[in-house]
């Protein structure tokens, strides 16, 4: 899943500490309860193992195609910036 999708579970996970009446995280305080702790870093936990267990590793077929695909255009640039969009790229 992308990003975008982990920071709003995340940021639903926090809205209810926002120090504020509204529930609005823009200024980022947040006041939680110590005895809420252990269960809110559960469940940030919980979010993150969701996104590894959704992800995987990409088929050579599947990575051979993209490439392929890729080839049409003219920038390396480009290229690299499609890629990183459709795959997590892993830094070895």
């Amino acid at each position: 899943m992308p990003q975008p999708y982990v920071t709003e579970r995340v940021m639903e996970l926090l809205r209810p500490y926002a120090a504020n009446w509204s529930g609005s995280l823009g200024r980022g305080d947040l006041v939680i309860p110590q005895r809420e702790i252990p269960h809110l870093v559960g469940e940030i936990v919980s979010v993150v193992t969701d996104l590894l267990a959704e992800s995987r590793e990409a088929t050579d077929e599947e990575l051979f195609r993209a490439l392929h695909e890729l080839e049409r255009l003219p920038s390396l640039q480009d290229r690299i910036a499609r890629l990183r969009a459709a795959y997590k790229i892993a830094k070895r």
